[in-house]
């Protein structure tokens, strides 16, 4: 298959790219830093420049866009940064809403248009206040993340005005030992000073990297995916019931807690993005027949910490 990835030298792309890598696929890696991007990737691998935010060129070749079976879109500023300022929040909407009109205005003058988008999303969608389960028929929340995901699905929906099949993917928490946030916690369980955050009593809807990466390529090589699926395991847990479960896999105390109010004091208003969280499972998801390998959080962190 001919597949074409936005942000594959993040965490997530370079998963993705090793899971379609060897596969007789082609790969095509739309980079704004070709430099950054050979250095990551073989030589079996093509780059594009592109520039989301320019003017006059977006990408320096839309010729190999042609004929695509599917483009990969992960591009997005990393939410957790930095405090939400105003400038910042331009920057997380911009690097979301922004990146995703332009490839929508490349792709709409293709020839050829790629058979489907698959996009990365956000479980921020939710209401992060509700008690009730959510799944991907839930309706959205009104907060800062909320409205930015929200604004970032209208983009996507767009793709299928030009008949191309359109997925979002919506991303819990992903769990890797490359990056992320358990490479950020597991040096606190290492000197014995981990533990929850905030109340403890919020939903971490947490997913293993594998299984991300897995339902970004079932999404894109099957024609079944449409519309939006929650990239969050089956294994429902809480912000405490994990902090507890990283330290036994450690074997390290798990009693230390960093209250809300020094969170907020630290964060500002992005401290909700992590005291905050709802009840989210994978109904879509599942209901599709994937097939997730890690539905238990301890063999999940066992198979990385």
């Amino acid at each position: 298959m001919k597949i074409a990835i936005t942000g594959a030298t993040g965490l997530i792309g370079k998963k993705i790219v090793e899971k379609l890598t060897g596969n007789e696929n082609e790969i095509i890696i739309l980079s704004r830093s070709i430099e950054k991007a050979k250095e990551i990737f073989s030589g079996n691998v093509k780059t594009i420049k592109w520039n989301p935010y320019s003017v006059s060129e977006i990408i320096s070749d839309t010729g190999q866009l042609e004929n695509l079976d599917s483009i990969i879109h992960l591009a997005g500023e990393n939410v957790m940064l930095k405090r939400w300022s105003d400038g910042q929040k331009k920057k997380i909407i911009d690097s979301r809403v922004k990146t995703t009109a332009a490839l929508f205005q490349i792709i709409s003058k293709l020839k050829n248009k790629p058979k489907s988008v698959v996009s990365a999303s956000a479980v921020g969608f939710y209401d992060n206040k509700v008690e009730n389960v959510c799944d991907e028929y839930s309706q959205s929340g009104n907060d800062f993340l909320a409205e930015v995901t929200s604004a970032w699905e209208n983009e996507v929906k767009k793709f299928a005005e030009e008949n191309i099949r359109e997925v979002r993917i919506r991303i819990g928490i992903a769990l890797s030992k490359d990056g992320g946030a358990l490479v950020r916690l597991i040096p606190l369980y290492k000197y014995s000073i981990g533990g929850s955050i905030g109340s403890g009593k919020q939903w971490f809807p947490w997913i293993h990297i594998d299984d991300l990466a897995n339902l970004f390529v079932a999404a894109a090589t099957n024609e079944k995916y449409i519309g939006a699926y929650n990239a969050v395991s089956p294994g429902i847990t809480t912000m405490k019931e994990f902090s507890k479960t990283l330290g036994n896999v450690m074997s390290r105390p798990s009693v230390f807690t960093v209250p809300e109010f020094a969170l907020k004091i630290v964060l500002g208003e992005a401290a909700e993005a992590l005291t905050k969280g709802a009840k989210i499972i994978p109904k879509r998801t599942v209901e599709n027949g994937f097939q997730f390998e890690y539905t238990e959080l301890k063999s999940a962190l066992k198979s990385l910490a």
